[in-house]
C-alpha cells in the first residue's frame, strides 16, 4: 500500500512538492525497502525542514524554491534545531534525509541543489560500548527464565536474551526469526541491516534453550512465521523484550546501561577479551565497518587499565 502525501496542515509545501514528497516516500517503501521506521523519521525530518523553509522565507515552497535554496537557508535550519535542543545524532539524521530527497528531486528531472549536498553534518559523538560483565551476562539470562508467572514466557525470555549474548544478535534479527530457522544446528544463517546476511555459529546451550521454549509454547508455530511470540500468539514486540530487561535490572542490581543491546555489545567485548580478533567479530556482528567493531577495542582497554589500577601495589596509595 503506497502512501498518501501527508495532510497540508502537516507539510508545508505547494502542491508539486506535495506530490515529490508522496513519490519519494513510495520510492523510500517500494524500491529502497526501507524500514518503516526510517521512512516515518525521514518523513517528519523533512516537514519539519519544510516548515522552516517556509517561515524563513515567508511563503510555501515548491520545487523550484527548494532548488534555489541556498549554503545559509541550510545553515540557518541547523541552528534553528540545534537552539531547540537536538543533538548530534538527530541532527546528522535529518540532514541524511534532506540529502536523499534532494538527490531524488535531482534523478527525478527536476534539478539539482549543490547547496544541500555541500553542508556538512554535526559531529556525532564517539560512543563507546557498556556491556555487561561475563557475570552480569549469565546471570541475566539465567534469571531470565524465573521471572515470568507462565512457565512457557519464561523459557521464551530466556531464549530470546541467550541468542542477543551467545550469537551477538541485534533484537530485531532475534525476533525475526522464522520457526523454519531451528533446529539451529551449528550455525545460523541471520539478515541484518541492510539485508546482508552473515552465518553465526550456535552453541549447543543456545539451541537447548529455544528447544525448551518451543516445547511449552501454547501455539501452532507455522514454518513461515515467527519463531517468538507474544502472549497471545502473535509477533513478540521488541518492548516486551526491554521490559523484561528492565525487571532485571532491578531483580540484579544492574545499571540502567544494562538494556537488550547492551547483551549484544558484551558477546563482542567478551570474545574480544578471550582472545577473539577483530576481523572475526566483525563478521560475526555483521558490521560493514572495521572502525565500527574496533569501539570494543576501546572497552577492553579501559577494562584492563581499571584491572590493573585496582591490582597493581604501585596503583594504592
Amino acid at each position: 500500500m503506497t502512501p498518501a502525501p501527508p495532510p497540508p496542515a502537516l507539510l508545508a509545501a505547494a502542491p508539486d512538492l506535495a506530490r515529490a514528497v508522496a513519490d519519494w516516500l513510495r520510492h523510500l517503501r517500494a524500491e529502497r525497502r526501507a524500514a518503516e521506521h526510517t521512512i516515518d523519521g525521514y518523513a517528519r525530518d523533512l516537514r519539519q525542514f519544510l516548515a522552516f523553509i517556509a517561515e524563513h522565507r515567508g511563503e510555501v515552497p515548491d520545487i523550484a524554491a527548494l532548488l534555489a535554496l541556498g549554503p545559509r537557508d541550510f545553515r540557518a535550519f541547523q541552528a534553528r534545531r540545534r537552539g531547540e535542543g537536538i543533538g548530534p545524532a538527530s541532527a546528522a539524521r535529518g540532514l541524511s534525509a534532506l540529502r536523499h530527497f534532494f538527490r531524488h528531486l535531482d534523478r527525478q528531472g527536476h534539478g539539482q541543489n549543490a547547496a544541500a549536498l555541500a553542508v556538512k553534518a554535526p559531529k556525532r559523538p564517539h560512543g563507546v560500548p557498556r556491556p555487561l560483565t561475563a557475570a552480569a551476562a549469565l546471570a541475566t539470562v539465567d534469571e531470565a527464565g524465573s521471572l515470568a508467572a507462565e512457565p512457557w514466557i519464561a523459557a521464551r525470555d530466556e531464549a530470546v536474551l541467550a541468542l542477543l549474548y551467545g550469537c551477538g544478535l541485534r533484537i530485531s534479527e532475534a525476533l525475526g526469526l522464522k520457526r523454519r530457522d531451528v533446529p539451529f544446528r551449528d550455525m545460523l544463517r541471520i539478515t541484518g541491516k541492510g539485508n546482508k546476511e552473515r552465518l553465526v555459529p550456535v552453541l549447543p546451550a543456545l539451541g537447548a534453550s529455544v528447544e525448551r521454549y518451543l516445547a511449552l509454547c501454547p501455539y501452532p508455530l507455522p514454518a513461515a512465521g515467527p519463531l517468538f511470540v507474544g502472549a497471545k500468539g502473535g509477533p513478540l514486540s521488541p518492548r516486551i523484550v526491554q521490559r523484561c530487561m528492565e525487571t532485571l535490572r532491578g531483580a540484579l542490581g544492574l545499571s540502567a546501561d544494562a538494556t537488550p543491546h547492551a547483551l549484544r555489545h558484551s558477546f563482542a567485548t567478551h570474545l574480544l577479551g578471550a582472545g577473539g580478533d577483530l576481523r572475526t567479530i566483525q563478521e560475526l556482528l555483521g558490521h560493514a565497518s572495521l572502525s565500527t567493531t574496533q569501539r570494543y577495542t576501546e572497552v577492553d582497554t579501559a577494562r584492563l587499565l581499571a584491572a590493573y589500577a585496582d591490582a597493581h601495589p604501585r596503583a594504592r596509595g
